[in-house]
């Protein structure tokens, strides 16, 4: 039973044969015509005009930061964002790109968070040309930015001659839990990732939204960065699977880590936060170091991810079963049981 990450997700059988099935071409000379659907079918469901599809959820961030920050300017992000903590210096080692960073104790970023630390002027300050926005956030028990919070950090960007991308890695599952569209985000946004892989179950891909002449510039950045391809129809196909079948279905990604959660909250109430909102549980491991219940729970069985020196994490995906949640919860709660909170 594997809860490492939604991105241990298989292709289904049905994706596979449409996979199979797709007309492709070069895609490096814009003739693929599934990647061209795809992008199309992208860019509406994101309320753009435009779309590019990248071969990773990080390489579309890079993308997307490289149009927004101006050279010698700042990006205002969570200091848990996943562009700082899990892309590898990527925006500072390729792009320069600097990064100044807030604090939230749950994930969610409101604009209070946010105002203090734009500078608009330069001169002895570096100024800020771009915020950024993770939705859900990953580290952060899969917390969902509110649409409400999130539309006054757009319109505050809007009014200040501001930027804003939206890492949308599983927007997906934000939209499904708050019964909101992806346009309802995106539109917002100067520039919008979509992650088609992970709960939504395609091998590989994600998608970068914003205007025709954004996606014009990124298109020759992305092939600067090695990230054009040739016959990706076939990885397209399964994208558009997903957009077209896997989107509803991320309801039941998000039963199973609230099964997986309340099984642990059985033997350790402390280690878990009361709701868990999308598809990520967070587990605080007490007394427990992480590595070792990491250990413990794979001798029976289970997988999970350390997150910290006492900090695991459980996600639920299309390839575990609810039955299997339960499962994994019960394993875990009996390892932590000998814990005592911190």
């Amino acid at each position: 039973m594997d809860f490492r990450s939604d991105t241990l997700t298989q292709p289904t059988q049905a994706m596979r044969q449409a996979m199979a099935q797709a007309p492709v071409g070069d895609d490096v000379f814009s003739e693929d015509p599934t990647v061209r659907a795809l992008e199309d079918k992208g860019a509406e469901l994101l309320g753009h005009e435009a779309a590019l599809f990248c071969v990773s959820g990080s390489m579309a961030n890079m993308l997307g930061l490289w149009l927004n920050v101006d050279y010698g300017t700042e990006v205002l992000c969570d200091q848990k964002a996943h562009i700082v903590r899990a892309e590898m210096g990527a925006h500072a080692a390729l792009h320069g790109i600097q990064t100044k960073s807030w604090t939230t104790d749950d994930g969610v970023s409101t604009l209070e968070d946010i105002e203090p630390l734009v500078s608009l002027t330069g001169g002895f300050l570096v100024r800020t040309s771009t915020v950024e926005i993770e939705n859900t956030m990953n580290f952060a028990s899969g917390a969902i930015q509110p649409l409400e919070n999130y539309t006054q950090i757009a319109k505050y960007c809007q009014d200040n001659d501001l930027r804003l991308h939206l890492d949308g890695a599983r927007l997906a599952n934000a939209c499904v839990a708050t019964q909101t569209s992806l346009a309802d985000y995106g539109k917002q946004a100067s520039t919008v990732s979509l992650c088609l892989s992970k709960g939504l179950g395609a091998p590989v891909g994600t998608l970068l939204a914003s205007t025709k002449a954004n996606i014009d510039q990124a298109r020759v950045q992305r092939k600067r960065l090695g990230g054009g391809w040739r016959q990706a129809g076939i990885l397209a196909a399964a994208g558009i699977y997903a957009l077209d079948h896997h989107i509803k279905r991320l309801a039941e990604d998000h039963e199973g880590a609230s099964l997986f959660a309340d099984q642990v909250r059985v033997a350790a109430p402390w280690a878990v936060t009361e709701s868990i909102p999308t598809n990520i549980v967070v587990i605080q491991t007490g007394s427990l170091d992480a590595d070792q219940v990491i250990l413990d729970v794979a001798q029976q069985g289970v997988k999970l991810t350390k997150l910290g020196p006492h900090i695991v994490r459980a996600v639920s995906y299309l390839g575990v079963s609810r039955e299997q949640c339960i499962e994994g919860g019960k394993v875990t709660a009996s390892v932590l049981g000998q814990a005592n909170p911190r």
